[in-house]
């Protein structure tokens, strides 16, 4: 039983990223032509575009993405929901718990993006193609922490600090909420 959870909970959680990736990549208006951003585009253009037909972006934000990580994230609480709990289906616990998994994958796909930087900021010698999306991601996360505190004899705490605040935010939320 506890195998196949892992599974389905891994698999809408793989997706899910994808999908969010998509969504901060056009809101930050990443490099479309990089290889790692055609690998997201690819892997969620089947499913976003007959949703962008009906559903039409909000200023820079592409509802139809947003509205697509929703519902993965509704499907994926659903499913284990029906698999695995021994009570009664609730519709509404399901879309608020989708809701809050939703803002919980954000946040741990932001870290692990803040990680990934400061991990090949070390090793990289700055011609990676995915160390250029991983930056036009993160530099606005970043950008106004180093206006506050600049570079301290060529180290840059941004990413500690940003990565500190994130973990604040996530513990935060688990307190008013609970652990899903």
């Amino acid at each position: 039983m506890s195998s196949s959870y892992f599974l389905i909970d891994t698999l809408f959680n793989l997706y899910l990223m994808v999908v969010l990736l998509r969504l901060w990549l056009q809101y930050v208006r990443a490099d479309f032509y990089n290889p790692f951003s055609q690998f997201v585009v690819k892997a969620t253009q089947p499913v976003v575009a007959p949703l962008r037909r009906v559903i039409p972006a909000l200023g820079k934000l592409d509802t139809a993405t947003l509205i697509l990580a929703l519902v993965v994230a509704i499907a994926k609480i659903a499913i284990i929901s029906t698999l695995f709990s021994n009570g009664p289906f609730n519709p509404l616990a399901v879309l608020i718990i989708g809701s809050i998994t939703l803002l919980k994958q954000f946040l741990s796909l932001v870290f692990w993006m803040l990680i990934l930087r400061a991990i090949l900021s070390w090793v990289s010698q700055g011609g990676n193609p995915f160390e250029l999306v991983i930056a036009q991601l993160t530099e606005p996360l970043l950008a106004p922490i180093r206006k506050v505190i600049p570079p301290l004899g060529g180290l840059d705490l941004s990413v500690l600090i940003a990565i500190i605040a994130l973990q604040f935010i996530q513990l935060l939320l688990q307190d008013f909420i609970g652990p899903l």
